[in-house]
């Protein structure tokens, strides 16, 4: 096998590994709701529940989706290297696929979950393209200062990337709500609620929405950075030779995220919410924890034998985003009224096992697809619209035989 196809297949496989943790993450969000994840004592969380919530929130939430940034980052130069070598110009073409994955998001906020992220990743992608053609060492610098800046965020004592978590009435009374209308609502008594709603009653100040403006893209875009270097450094490109190096960043980074993920989750449980640096583990716990998963899956990638397992992460993968929004159709269906009406009440760890038999699904159904179609649904549109080639290929640039000097009829 190439190490060029070695290296697509890889970039496949771990897509569709994230995919597993993104599922997981989001079945808080599916069951409890945006901001009632936060609040799972308005739930009757408790018990062997919580400690589930807590081993979930360690290891899962927050580590995964950022998997998911590096991979965009990683495709944003493989895409504008392949139309560079077509003579065809990247930043227009990825302007359009920017454009197409933001109509998408909301389209998928408006009528079906408001926990998107494509549209986050469209806005964020124009803003990307500004590091399009920097070197690999001026993409590792900024990623590295933004890194350090979201851990000294996280060093006071306070949460800084929960500063709507203060205790109000309006909060309170919003989620109750939400559990009635979500549970047992219609899809239109949904979609109303959800698009309409508001959680702070008025009472969200200018400053903590300008604050979460601020730090959402920090906190993400050194994953994105950090892609686009890997891209750069052909740091995926031949995973057998680079497996110690794996191993060895995977044994660094995977312990050093679990400690500061499992410090902002476990020290407010324990009366400790005032300590210094409560918040590092959301700030840059989850960015490390992630990357250790990332070396880590390259590391179990380039094994000697490959499973037949790697095979269907690289086939969920190649249809990463119809999965991603298939998930969202088909746990909105399981918990919300219009469909089993689970909501709130299936409980953390069985709401977590049918998040794994979605996925699971998915896993057994992806490689039947692909034997029958080179591209998903959702995927192909996107090519169409960022090639404008109804075949979802690339156009081949008209070249012009231009007279030169060389080949001109003499005149002598």
């Amino acid at each position: 096998m190439s190490t060029s196809k070695q290296r697509v297949q890889f970039i496949d496989g771990l897509r569709g590994f994230s995919l597993a943790g993104i599922v997981l993450a989001n079945m808080l969000a599916f069951q409890y709701g945006i901001y009632g994840q936060s609040k799972p004592q308005l739930f009757g969380i408790g018990g062997a529940d919580q400690a589930f919530l807590s081993f979930l929130m360690i290891t899962v939430v927050g580590s995964f989706m950022p998997i998911f940034a590096f991979m965009f980052g990683f495709g944003m130069i493989k895409l504008s290297e392949s139309l560079k070598s077509r003579d065809l110009r990247p930043k227009c073409h990825l302007a359009r696929r920017f454009l197409l994955l933001f109509g998408i998001g909301l389209l998928h906020i408006i009528y079906l979950w408001e926990g998107d992220i494509l549209t986050f990743y469209g806005v964020l992608g124009f803003f990307l393209l500004m590091f399009l053609n920097r070197k690999p060492k001026t993409l590792l610098i900024w990623a590295s200062l933004l890194l350090i800046g979201a851990g000294i965020l996280g060093l006071p004592a306070s949460n800084p990337m929960n500063p709507l978590a203060a205790e109000s009435i309006h909060m309170e009374n919003y989620i109750i709500q939400s559990q009635d209308v979500y549970g047992s609502g219609t899809y239109q008594e949904i979609r109303d609620f959800s698009n309409n709603g508001d959680p702070f009653g008025g009472e969200l100040e200018v400053s903590y929405a300008l604050l979460a403006l601020v730090l959402a893209p920090l906190m993400t875009i050194p994953m994105f950075l950090l892609g686009m270097h890997a891209a750069r450094m052909g740091t995926f490109s031949d995973p057998r030779a680079m497996r110690r190096i794996y191993l060895r960043r995977a044994s660094l980074l995977i312990p050093i995220g679990l400690i500061l993920k499992a410090y902002g989750v476990l020290a407010p449980q324990f009366g400790a919410e005032g300590w210094p640096g409560i918040g590092i583990g959301g700030t840059l716990g989850g960015a490390l924890l992630s990357l250790g998963y990332i070396y880590a899956f390259a590391m179990l990638y380039a094994g000697r034998r490959r499973s037949s397992l790697m095979g269907r992460f690289e086939a969920v993968g190649r249809l990463s985003l119809t999965n991603y929004l298939m998930q969202s159709v088909i746990c909105t269906t399981i918990f919300y009224g219009y469909g089993l009406g689970l909501f709130g009440s299936a409980g953390v760890f069985i709401g977590s096992m049918i998040a794994l038999v979605v996925y699971g699904v998915q896993l057994c159904l992806s490689p039947l697809y692909l034997k029958k179609f080179s591209h998903g649904p959702v995927e192909y549109v996107l090519r169409i619209w960022t090639y404008l080639s109804w075949n979802g290929q690339p156009r081949k640039k008209k070249r012009t035989n231009l007279t030169t000097d060389e080949n001109a009829p003499s005149v002598q």
